[in-house]
């Protein structure tokens, strides 16, 4: 198939990679920030939070929910991009595995998946969950970096 058959498809993936990348930015704000407050009690622009623990619970419970939705919305468009690489490369070569892409696309999916997974275990019962979340997300700088790397020579086969 020619490129302009694809462009939807090439618009979609774009507009998924820099969300996700925006997203990823936001999650390490938010977990910076809920991580300052959780060993200073001060937010990280060095603001000290209301003596009212009503009001820091308050504080963390938001930080949280933001991180959740924003953690949420960065698994669907990483998923997204999985969906659209799987079927972009199908119907433009017909099989899978023509570049180092694939490989690095399927680690920051399984990063993000775990990530997410341990998430959703941080609590004072389940101590190893916190560490493989932060070790998860340090890696997945790495992942993206490496997924966006070869993604623009993938791009690059299919420009004129």
């Amino acid at each position: 198939m020619h490129l302009p058959s694809f462009l939807w498809l090439w618009k979609i993936a774009a507009w998924s990679m820099g969300l996700s990348l925006l997203a990823y930015l936001f999650l390490a704000i938010t977990g910076i920030w809920m991580l300052r407050v959780r060993t200073t009690s001060e937010a990280p622009l060095g603001v000290i939070l209301p003596w009212n623990r009503g009001e820091v619970r308050f504080l963390r419970s938001a930080a949280l929910s933001l991180h959740y939705i924003i953690g949420i919305t960065m698994v669907s468009l990483v998923l997204l991009l999985l969906a659209v690489g799987i079927v972009g490369t199908l119907g433009h070569f017909g099989s899978l595995g023509h570049s180092p892409h694939l490989g690095a696309g399927l680690i920051v999916v399984i990063l993000v998946l775990v990530s997410a997974f341990s998430a959703t275990q941080i609590s004072n019962r389940k101590p190893w969950a916190r560490p493989l979340h932060l070790g998860c997300n340090i890696l997945l700088l790495l992942g993206f970096s490496w997924v966006s790397l070869s993604g623009w020579a993938v791009v690059q086969k299919y420009l004129p």
